[in-house]
């Protein structure tokens, strides 16, 4: 079995890494920043090996109430949500438009194992819907906007649906992972706990070395 991970920025890779430790069944590679970048590093990793799995991880921002800074998020949807139209009625989806699906499902027994395996390691964990966006929000009224656009969002970030989707045009099962530094809403870079989160993320890489 071979897995390839994927991440944002090269802190998220070394902290995969260490939680990994040099398990060769990995390959740990940074994607770049949104969810362009994402696809076309994940579609060219896909080019040139075979892959059993492909993981999104990274931090991320948790929706109050659903995911508090220093657990983990196990996505059970990658949703983009703002891929769509504005309107005066407000927004409207890829979906509503007819244009195609903003939304990738993950294997429900893949979420299972790695969830389970989570909590016995005593790590705080949930799994919901995480939001791909091309813009983080920085505002209590953004982050009501999101959550009602997407029923249970629990997690923001800005790559999953461009590794997703080039999992999925590839055939490969894919599952996100975010450890939360920060609430989604109000900017403040003061309350932000990056490396706790780095830290709940190398705890998450090295359940993965156990689960899969």
């Amino acid at each position: 079995m071979r897995f390839l991970v994927m991440t944002a920025v090269s802190v998220e890779q070394d902290a995969v890494l260490r939680g990994l430790n040099n398990d060769k069944r990995f390959d740990v590679l940074v994607a770049g920043v949104g969810s362009a970048a994402a696809a076309a590093s994940t579609a060219k990793a896909l080019a040139i090996a075979d892959y059993d799995l492909v993981v999104s991880a990274g931090i991320g921002g948790g929706f109050p109430g659903k995911a508090e800074v220093g657990s983990l998020v196990i996505a059970n949807e990658i949703v983009a949500a703002d891929l769509g139209a504005e309107t005066p009625e407000g927004f409207i989806s890829l979906d509503e438009l007819g244009f195609g699906s903003t939304r990738i499902g993950v294997d429900s027994n893949l979420i299972s194992r790695v969830a389970k395996a989570v909590l016995e390691a005593k790590l705080p964990v949930i799994t919901g819907p995480v939001l791909t966006v091309s813009t983080v929000s920085g505002t209590t009224e953004t982050a009501i906007e999101l959550s009602q656009r997407v029923q249970g969002a629990a997690a923001e970030a800005m790559e999953g649906y461009g590794v997703a989707i080039a999992a999925n045009n590839q055939g490969v099962p894919v599952l996100e992972i975010r450890a939360i530094s920060n609430l989604v809403g109000p900017r403040e870079p003061t309350a932000w706990r990056i490396k706790e989160a780095l830290k709940v993320l190398e705890r998450a890489s090295s359940i993965l070395v156990e689960v899969l």
